[in-house]
């Protein structure tokens, strides 16, 4: 009996399980089926989660893009901001969070309280301070409010990943490369880096996962199309005045999610690791 009423349970939480993950996953199997409907069919049939007739009309449309402008262009803008803020993030949140770790200075505890307030504000309120401050620097219309801020660790949740992951690496190792004559940024390049490698790609992969679906940014500072990211000009393909290119619209999103597809299946283990071990201290 105690047999039973254990399979019994496991089916169950398996039927529940399997239900909700494909009730979670239906929109986006919706979206990709209706990328291949003609697009004066998608909202007339929108209950038939199977197409009676692929076409691949949507796709080659929506490649096309706008105005002479390919949306391999707007994927290469996409990939430029994402990759180059994304390193920026890694490396400055690493250092920062290196000197909150393993540095002992005056208001080091203030500083820390101040950056986990940080994470608990609402964006909102940051937006219009943001926006001015860029204006005054003739930043508005180019790609500098988009990646240079993140060069200075503006973001405490990858600050407090890494310290933690740091704050579990064994003093020993850093005593001993400080006998070796190893200076504060030495140990950093040469011990930190390497050990909190798991650290950085989960936060690697966060930050690319955020920029490139990054929408409200682009929209407030890039006003130029031809320098639109795949964000923004996806709402290129609707226009409420006149007709919208439902199809090749959902075709574009369908290639859009495909980069962050490609690094959550190569870089799952790393991810878990990240934040699995990120909260242990040695």
């Amino acid at each position: 009996m105690k047999k039973k009423n254990q399979s019994l349970k496991q089916v169950i939480y398996l039927v529940v399980v399997s239900g909700l993950g494909i009730l979670m996953i239906y929109p986006l199997l919706w979206m990709v089926m209706s990328s291949f409907k003609e697009s004066n069919t998608i909202f007339t049939t929108a209950g038939q989660l199977i197409p009676s007739k692929f076409i691949f009309d949507n796709y080659v449309n929506g490649w096309k893009g706008f105005a002479k402008v390919g949306f391999d262009t707007f994927f290469k803008n996409s990939l430029f901001i994402s990759v180059t803020a994304t390193v920026g993030t890694v490396l400055s949140s690493s250092l920062v969070a290196y000197g909150f770790a393993r540095g002992r200075f005056w208001g080091r505890k203030a500083l820390l309280v101040a950056m986990l307030l940080s994470m608990m504000l609402p964006a909102q309120v940051l937006m219009i301070p943001q926006y001015l401050w860029y204006q005054k620097l003739g930043w508005v219309g180019t790609y500098y409010p988009l990646i240079a801020p993140y060069f200075f660790a503006i973001q405490g949740f990858f600050v407090y990943l890494m310290m933690n992951f740091i704050e579990g690496i064994p003093n020993e190792l850093y005593e001993a490369a400080r006998i070796d004559g190893c200076s504060f940024y030495g140990i950093y390049a040469r011990i930190i880096l390497p050990l909190i490698t798991p650290a950085l790609i989960t936060g690697g992969i966060f930050s690319f996962i955020w920029r490139w679906d990054d929408f409200l940014s682009a929209l407030l500072y890039v006003n130029d199309s031809s320098k639109y990211p795949v964000s923004l000009a996806l709402k290129l393909f609707s226009d409420p005045g006149s007709s919208s290119d439902y199809g090749a619209m959902f075709a574009m999103a369908t290639l859009s999610i495909l980069p962050i597809m490609l690094i959550f299946i190569f870089l799952q283990k790393y991810l878990v690791e990240g934040i699995s071990t990120s909260g242990l201290k040695g």
